[in-house]
């Protein structure tokens, strides 16, 4: 059952082809490493294939043996047996799924291509297994009357569920081209996802006069100066599109026209025309989506990925998005005003530009509020950000970070740590991938090398944890300095982190992160919200060279400019938003001689629907929106938004108790969101916790979007 889901959520399959000796491929053992941690010391790229084939063929037999069992079927012999089905394969998949999204390579990229369309097969060859369909209909016939325990009760709902969903009730001709489908899907959301890293690598910006550089941090100066080093390009210039080089660009360089190629390179990843190209490949996506949605008796593709949501439709979806949409449409509008105004203030007679408007953003906020990113990151040091990270997750649940050098890393610039309770007890392991590279996708994100649960001889799974994410590197004089936004990805990614450690469950397919779409992100922007507080920042914000607390005026100015510029920020979110739902809502398939005219139209629609001013793009364009196309977040990008909805609320309820580390408080989050994984309702939970359902005055407070309130909550 696990194993399913791995191959059916997660997009990115790394496999390599070499014959060996089993005993000497580390995925056909058990791993002697501290803590049972992937031997990332000892794995190779010839490892995978024979150990991703061996789990393929294990997994088979195991289906086999349940099929084949002359007992009638029974929730031990049938559900259960199903859960721990795979163990070998999704051990190995784990592993492949961090190297392709941390330490990709050609070679990895290319054997992926040939061997998703086999993992596809293989899950479609267990959820269309009739035989096994039969024995699950036949325990989930009889469940009132088996005596399960909730849990128990949960994964036989979900396990009847995923089969129905997947066409298990499907006439075998249709079923054959569903299998079709799904093997199409593998390989198309596998190569959008390579061709935007690929894009995002090959685009370099060259600066070959020191003018150019007018208005740049030092700081990103010293950093293009290292790249143009590493690339034989001494005394030269190189900006790339990875977000530490390309945002700064976008924010301080007084060159317009390079801001202008930047920023057009920038949002069209995937949209020039070389081996990169994505429109096409989105365009048959949606198609497929469309169509395998009414294979299943849905009207379009959202229709069925809503149902799995807490939403759980279009239209309370849209209802949604637009109560936000229309506030910040309108302090949209007023910002571009004012930046037009601070532009004919210095005597320009263009008109604002998408290009333009980060840069004159931050002039403006120079100016109102005596804010400098420069003069804020050196506050924000790396480690020292993380220690105040500890800090707070040991004053909210105890929790104590150990980092270990004896424990293997699958690269030099990864941290570990072991996670103990507060009684010392052993909780997990926890790895951080902080920097960007040319092997890594962008983004931030988190992910499991192994889930938290029981195994089936009764033995707990401690779980190992990773986070991935692109921040600002140390430079040859500089240690990493952390723009804002950098600080609070940071601690988004480290509640994504608790939710799997904090995972208490039985069964390793409920556990930690395996919640709704638009639930799962409740605990990690409710992190965000002790990163925005001034007493607690206090704690973490430390001078990176004399270690002195943030000055409590810079944090004054901090505070006050918490909602500039979030009318830009929403919409340009929003945007997304609407593009995802414009693509997954359509009923009738693009025409096939014009899936190269999809993408622009597609958002021409969108605009125009919206009436999204044109001063601002699209957060992610369809070319490079892996969220959409790659990951697992079709019909799912507003879940941010959603999930900003219950954070905002649920901060609330530590703000009411006026401790913002109340221990009761944070122990009923624990006990009702993060220990319990999908074991029940995300609804329930989220009412356990709180008491009562989400209300939306939070969100539009904590965005700045209340009209009545412009200003952030007073702090306690």
């Amino acid at each position: 059952m696990k194993t399913y889901w791995l191959l059916l959520i997660l997009p990115f399959l790394y496999l390599a082809s070499c014959e060996m000796p089993e005993e000497e491929n580390p995925f056909f053992t058990e791993y002697d490493t501290p803590f049972g941690v992937p031997p990332f010391d000892r794995i190779d790229i010839g490892h995978f294939e024979p150990a991703i084939e061996a789990g393929i063929r294990r997994q088979e037999e195991e289906i086999r043996a349940i099929t084949a069992n002359p007992a009638p079927p029974d929730f031990e012999n049938t559900i259960e047996a199903l859960e721990y089905s795979g163990e070998m394969l999704g051990r190995v998949l784990r592993v492949f799924y961090n190297f392709n999204s941390s330490l990709t390579s050609p070679e990895l990229q290319q054997i992926a291509q040939e061997m998703s369309p086999k993992l596809s097969a293989h899950s479609d060859n267990i959820r269309l297994d009739l035989e096994l369909f039969d024995r699950v209909q036949a325990v989930y016939a009889q469940r009132d009357e088996l005596g399960l325990n909730a849990e128990q009760m949960r994964l036989l709902e979900e396990t009847h569920k995923g089969f129905v969903r997947s066409g298990a009730a499907l006439p075998a001709e249709e079923q054959e081209r569903l299998r079709e489908i799904n093997t199409r899907l593998s390989t198309l959301t596998l190569r959008f996802g390579q061709n935007v890293l690929g894009e995002t690598n090959a685009f370099k910006m060259t600066v070959e006069n020191e003018e150019d550089l007018s208005g740049l941090p030092a700081s990103s100066i010293e950093a293009a100066a290292d790249r143009a080093r590493q690339e034989g390009l001494d005394g030269k210039w190189v900006f790339t599109l990875h977000n530490p080089s390309v945002m700064p660009f976008l924010y301080n360089a007084d060159n317009r026209e390079l801001r202008r190629e930047m920023q057009q390179a920038y949002i069209n990843r995937g949209n020039m025309d070389n081996e990169f190209n994505n429109r096409e490949i989105l365009a048959e996506i949606s198609n497929l989506r469309l169509e395998r949605a009414n294979m299943l008796g849905y009207d379009n593709h959202a229709h069925f990925t809503l149902e799995e949501t807490m939403a759980g439709d279009i239209a309370t979806v849209m209802d949604f998005v637009d109560q936000v949409w229309e506030p910040a449409i309108a302090l949209a509008r007023e910002e571009a005003e004012e930046l037009q105004s601070m532009i004919y203030a210095e005597g320009h007679d263009f008109v604002l530009e998408q290009w333009d408007w980060r840069y004159y953003a931050e002039k403006v906020r120079r100016q109102k509020y005596d804010l400098d990113e420069q003069e804020v990151r050196q506050y924000f040091e790396l480690n020292t950000v993380r220690d105040g990270i500890f800090d707070i997750v040991d004053k909210l649940w105890g929790l104590q970070f150990t980092e270990r050098h004896d424990v293997p890393r699958y690269h030099e610039d990864v941290q570990v740590f072991e996670v103990l309770e507060a009684d010392g007890s052993h909780l997990g392991v926890l790895y951080m991938d902080f920097h960007p590279r040319d092997s890594k996708r962008g983004g931030a994100w988190m992910s499991s090398c192994r889930s938290q649960g029981v195994d089936q001889e009764g033995n707990y799974i401690h779980p190992v944890i990773t986070i991935v994410c692109n921040f600002s590197p140390p430079t040859a004089t500089l240690p990493a300095l952390l723009t804002y936004d950098e600080m609070t990805t940071f601690f988004h990614e480290f509640g994504h982190a608790l939710h799997g450690l904090l995972s208490d469950v039985h069964y390793p397919s409920l556990a930690g992160t395996a919640v709704p779409r638009d639930f799962v992100e409740l605990p990690s922007q409710i992190m965000e919200n002790w990163a925005n507080e001034p007493e607690v920042m206090k704690t973490f914000a430390l001078h990176y060279q004399t270690g002195e607390p943030m000055p409590e005026n810079l944090i004054d100015r901090i505070v006050a400019g918490a909602h500039f510029n979030q009318g830009f920020a929403t919409v340009e979110f929003l945007g997304s938003t609407y593009l995802d739902m414009e693509y997954h809502t359509i009923t009738e398939a693009f025409a096939q001689g014009m899936l190269y005219e999809v993408a622009p139209l597609v958002e021409e629609r969108t605009i125009e629907k919206t009436g999204m001013i044109p001063q601002i793009h699209f957060r992610h364009a369809s070319t490079h929106f892996n969220h959409i196309f790659s990951g697992g977040y079709s019909a799912g990008y507003y879940s941010y938004l959603w999930s900003g909805l219950l954070d905002a609320d649920a901060y609330q309820a530590f703000v009411e108790t006026g401790d913002l580390f109340d221990q009761e408080t944070a122990q009923s989050f624990r006990e009702n969101i993060l220990e319990r994984g999908g074991t029940e309702d995300a609804m329930q939970m989220y009412i356990d916790f709180r008491g009562r359902e989400p209300e939306i005055g939070p969100l539009l407070i904590q965005r700045g979007l209340d009209p009545r309130v412009r200003q952030p909550v007073p702090a306690l």
